[in-house]
C-alpha cells in the first residue's frame, strides 16, 4: 500500500476523537417553528376571526331518517332538541363533534314541535298522533302523555316563568291549557277553524293563538274570552315567538311575510308595527317557525326556499340569507348566549351557523 492512500495520524494536541465519524445533526421536519432570536415571526390566522366556541364556523348534524321540523337550544345553549317526521327526538350536543347523545321514542307520528322548560330539565313535544308529551331531557323518559286533542296537535309551548304551564293547538280547533302537575288540562278554548301555533303572554295571563283563520287571537285566561284580534295576515299563520322582553309579538305567515306586534297593555289601535319580507312558503305549506335573537336585535324565520333568512328588526333590513340546505327550511332559531343560528331542514338535517359580532 502506498504511503499516499495513507490517512494521517492525528496530532498529539488535537482532541480526542477528532478524527471519529460524527453523527450529522438532523434538520427539524416535525413542524415546529423554529424562531431567531428577536426576530419573532406573527402568525396570521386563515379566515374571518372566529366568535363562539363552536367547533367549526359551520357544523351540520345529520342522523334523522326524515324531515326535521323543530330545533330547539337547552337555556344553557349546549344541548339541541331536534324533532323530526321520523317520530324521533334527538338531544345533541352543541359543542365538540355535536355528537347526538339521546334518541327519544314515544310519539307515534311526526313530532312538529319541541321545546325545552324553562328549567333545561324536561321537554315538550306535540305531534299529529293527537297527543303533547312531557320528557325527562337526563334520562330519556317520557313524564307525561297529554292525549284530549282529537286531530292534529300543530303547536305546543310552555310559560316562560312561574308554574310548569304548557298550551298546545290543533286541527281540532281547540287550544288547552295544561298542568304538567295535573292529570287532565286546566281549561280548554274553542275557535273556529283549525290552531297552527300558539303562544304564552310574558306574564301568562294570556294565550295567544293562530292558525288559517289569519288572525292572531288573544285569550284572556282568567275571563276565558278572546280580548283581542290581531289582523293584517292575509294567509295562515304558521309560527309565533313572543320577544326576550315579552312586549312583541313576532309572527310568520303563508303570505310571505314576517310581522311584529306590540303586545304592550294601551297600545295604539294598530298594533303592527313591522313587517318583514323575503323569505317564501312553498308548495308544501309547511308549518315553518320564526325566533328572536336574545337581545331582540335580530329576527329570522323558516323558509321554503332551502335559505335561512335574518333581519335587523329595528331597521327591517336583511342582514344574512344563507345556503347550504337542500330542502325547506322549517325552523331557525338563536342560540341563547352566543351568535349562533341553528336551523332543521326537510333534507333531514341540522345546521349551526357562527354569525358575525
Amino acid at each position: 500500500m502506498t504511503d499516499s492512500l495513507k490517512r494521517a495520524a492525528p496530532e498529539d494536541d488535537a482532541p480526542v476523537g477528532a478524527g471519529a465519524l460524527v453523527e450529522a445533526k438532523r434538520p427539524r421536519t416535525d413542524g415546529e417553528l423554529v424562531v431567531a432570536a428577536g426576530k419573532r415571526p406573527e402568525i396570521k390566522q386563515q379566515g374571518p376571526a372566529r366568535t363562539s366556541a363552536l367547533q367549526a364556523p359551520i357544523m351540520l348534524l345529520s342522523g334523522h331518517g326524515d324531515a326535521v321540523f323543530s330545533m330547539r337550544f337547552n337555556p344553557e345553549g349546549d344541548v339541541i332538541a331536534s324533532g323530526s317526521h321520523d317520530k324521533h327526538i334527538f338531544l345533541w350536543r352543541t359543542y365538540g363533534e355535536c355528537e347526538n347523545y339521546m334518541m327519544l321514542k314515544g310519539h307515534k307520528n311526526a313530532v312538529l314541535e319541541v321545546h325545552w322548560t324553562p328549567d333545561g330539565e324536561r321537554l315538550v313535544s306535540c305531534s299529529p298522533d293527537k297527543t303533547v308529551r312531557a320528557w325527562d331531557a337526563e334520562s330519556g323518559t317520557q313524564l307525561k302523555k297529554m292525549a284530549e286533542h282529537r286531530d292534529i296537535v300543530n303547536s305546543c309551548c310552555p310559560l316562560r316563568r312561574g308554574p310548569p304551564l304548557l298550551v298546545s293547538g290543533g286541527d281540532d280547533c281547540e287550544a288547552k291549557l295544561w298542568d304538567l302537575r295535573a292529570k287532565r288540562s286546566v281549561k280548554t278554548f274553542s275557535e273556529r277553524y283549525q290552531i297552527l301555533s300558539v303562544a304564552f303572554s310574558e306574564g301568562g295571563d294570556q294565550i295567544y293563538t293562530a292558525g288559517i283563520e289569519n288572525v292572531v287571537n288573544v285569550w284572556d285566561l282568567r275571563r276565558e274570552e278572546v280580548t283581542m284580534s290581531l289582523s293584517g295576515h292575509s294567509d295562515s299563520i304558521t309560527g309565533m315567538r313572543l320577544s326576550p322582553d315579552g312586549t312583541h309579538l313576532l309572527t310568520n305567515s303563508m303570505d310571505n311575510t314576517l310581522r311584529v306586534w306590540d303586545m304592550r297593555p294601551y297600545a295604539p289601535a294598530n298594533r303592527c308595527t313591522k313587517v318583514f319580507a323575503g323569505h317564501v312558503h312553498t308548495f308544501e305549506k309547511n308549518l315553518l317557525r320564526c325566533d328572536w335573537s336574545p337581545d331582540g336585535s335580530k329576527v329570522t324565520a323558516g323558509s321554503g326556499d332551502r335559505c335561512v333568512y335574518i333581519w335587523n328588526s329595528h331597521t327591517r333590513n336583511l342582514m344574512y340569507k344563507l345556503p347550504g340546505h337542500s330542502g325547506s327550511v322549517n325552523e331557525c332559531v338563536f342560540h341563547p348566549k352566543e351568535p349562533i343560528i341553528g336551523s332543521a331542514s326537510s333534507d333531514k338535517t341540522l345546521y349551526l351557523g357562527e354569525l358575525a359580532v
